[in-house]
């Protein structure tokens, strides 16, 4: 008998929190789509965008059934819950990896403005982007499988004890390729983005606000390792000490992943919206100046091409 599966769970903070993220998330990235697909140009960070908002908007809609789970219906279908589970960690990869496409393509827009190279690699954004699809999906595959194996031993829907922490090669693989390479990535372009910033002689001037770029820069990484970080570190205890299968470290893994899903509602409040886009109700021309990061000023001389540049 698993002793897992009789773990006190705190049902209310649960049903509260991923009721918040489900609504506030829906709303927001339905909106930020709306904005993207009425958008007359679209740049290459848009495209990153856009993703991000379909990857959110499908991870909050596995929401409701977890709600569900935790009011205290416990007559789900381990399958269907194991398929949502699947489900949710495909969509909350993909948004760690688009995430890191957008830190990383804005980061080649402003160190190299005039780079014809570098134009040309930002338009495969959409075949970036596949990419991304293609590796979480398929990386997902060895998790659905493994879940199948295993759908007749007992479990508790969502409170049961994740199969996978117990696997090396699937944990090696999430902390190195799913979380470790996208943080040392946001790191480097944080990095090199808040450098080229601050040494360029347009910063020094009124024409940008470095001061709130190196904010957004800042937002950003915060955002990502508050709700990625506990995750990562608790699956990883999970693999050292799971043997054990204690209820308050099954607790901590399952409160980590709720923290996690605070990541589909905070990405529009980081990246889409200010308060000058909804005042002007989703003017797209206000979301333009706010990530210009397409090439067409790249052209017109080196002083344009870094504005438009350090404004991405």
């Amino acid at each position: 008998m698993n002793t897992t599966s009789n773990c006190t769970q705190h049902d209310l903070i649960f049903v509260g929190v991923y009721a918040t993220v489900f609504t506030v998330g829906l709303l927001l990235n339905t909106t930020a789509l709306v904005i993207f697909c009425c958008s007359k140009s679209r740049s290459h960070t848009t495209v990153y965008m856009t993703h991000l908002a379909i990857a959110d908007l499908l991870l909050v809609l596995t929401l409701p059934l977890r709600i569900y789970h935790h009011l205290g219906f416990k007559d789900l279908p381990q399958i269907l819950c194991d398929g949502v589970a699947q489900f949710l960690l495909i969509n909350m990869y993909g948004s760690i990896f688009l995430l890191t496409c957008i830190c990383f393509d804005r980061c080649m827009a402003v160190c190299f403005p005039m780079s014809s190279r570098v134009r040309e690699g930002r338009k495969k954004a959409p075949l970036v982007c596949l990419g991304v699809w293609v590796l979480t999906i398929g990386a997902s595959l060895p998790g659905y499988l493994l879940r199948k194996k295993n759908a007749q031993l007992e479990g508790n829907c969502f409170g049961k004890f994740p199969l996978y922490a117990k696997q090396p090669l699937v944990v090696a693989s999430i902390l190195i390729v799913g979380f470790g390479v996208p943080l040392v990535v946001m790191f480097a372009c944080s990095w090199a983005l808040n450098r080229a910033i601050t040494r360029s002689s347009v910063a020094q001037t009124d024409l940008i606000d470095s001061g709130k770029i190196q904010r957004m820069i800042a937002i950003s990484l915060l955002i990502f390792l508050t709700c990625f970080l506990p995750y990562h570190v608790t699956l990883t205890v999970l693999y050292v000490h799971g043997e054990a299968e204690s209820c308050p470290l099954l607790l901590t893994f399952r409160y980590s992943l709720m923290v996690a899903c605070l990541n589909a509602m905070l990405d529009p409040l980081a990246y889409y919206f200010t308060k000058e886009t909804f005042r002007n109700k989703v003017d797209l021309d206000v979301f333009r100046r706010m990530f210009p990061l397409n090439s067409q000023t790249s052209s017109t001389g080196n002083n344009r091409g870094s504005k438009a540049a350090v404004n991405t």
